[in-house]
């Protein structure tokens, strides 16, 4: 792992570097072992919360993991392409817009005991700004070199909080182009039913039950990019205890497990379907 600078990863994607690295910020991670067809995100997995911002938060540490998706690049970091928030969605949004990204209320509360300074927000929005130049280097160059590219946009969801049966994995469409994909979506929600969970946890996939696929990190690159098919795959917590903030590692690994045959088998599909 090499800390870089923005700049200095972007040449290393547009040279065809492989290379693992660390912003030189600390705020995302980004792996490259071999340039592929297919890529996974996880914009929501990072928990770190710069230190000038505690005592003026609201929300616990708790409250900040609750809303976060702890363990979701755990779930696809044995893939060739992965990049990875590493800061919380309370410093700022990796899935909203820029305008968006740093929160005054989170999920019905004020998040702040006073506004922040200009300062602080444009610190926060200028790590936003780095990670997607990176995004549209990364995806640029998966166009550029395979014509088409498939992206696995990991996140999971609070299944606890609602009140109606929830699936397992929920996949948002809303916002890619179902007519061209429509298939080769529906053929990953069938991939994702058969995964198999330790300790009897029930085994559904859904489209469009829980979550629509509205999420910045889908629309940025489906906006930017017409070869490029984001999959909004949401995993509902069944892998930790959402109340006691108690992860469950063997349920975390057998998803990983299963994932590492998953995915490349449904890329590999993607491609043969959609290349020239």
């Amino acid at each position: 792992m090499q800390k870089l600078t923005v700049s200095e990863i972007i040449k290393n994607i547009e040279s065809e570097i492989c290379f693992h690295a660390v912003s030189d910020d600390y705020s995302f991670t980004i792996k490259i072992d071999k340039y592929v067809h297919y890529a996974c995100g996880a914009v929501h997995d990072g928990h770190q919360f710069r230190k000038e911002l505690w005592d003026n938060c609201l929300h616990t540490e708790y409250d900040r993991w609750y809303e976060e998706d702890p363990e979701t690049k755990n779930m696809v970091v044995s893939h060739p392409i992965l990049i990875t928030g590493r800061d919380s969605r309370f410093e700022y949004d990796l899935n909203r817009t820029p305008e968006e990204a740093v929160f005054e209320m989170a999920w019905g509360k004020q998040l702040w005991k006073s506004p922040l300074s200009s300062e602080q927000k444009t610190k926060s929005q200028q790590k936003h700004t780095n990670f997607y130049k990176v995004v549209t280097a990364l995806i640029s160059k998966l166009e550029e070199k395979f014509g088409v590219c498939i992206v696995y946009d990991m996140h999971s969801y609070n299944w606890q909080r609602w009140d109606r049966e929830v699936p397992t994995w929920n996949l948002g469409t809303s916002n890619v182009d179902n007519k061209r994909f429509g298939n080769c979506i529906e053929i990953w929600r069938k991939a994702l039913s058969t995964i198999k969970f330790p300790n009897n946890i029930k085994q559904t996939a859904k489209i469009n039950n829980t979550f629509y696929g509205n999420g910045y990190f889908l629309r940025f690159i489906t906006n930017n990019f017409k070869n490029t098919l984001v999959l909004a795959t949401e995993i509902a917590k069944v892998y930790c205890d959402e109340n006691n903030q108690i992860i469950y590692p063997e349920v975390v690994t057998a998803v990983e497990n299963q994932l590492k045959d998953l995915i490349p088998k449904h890329a590999s599909e993607f491609y043969k379907t959609f290349a020239n």
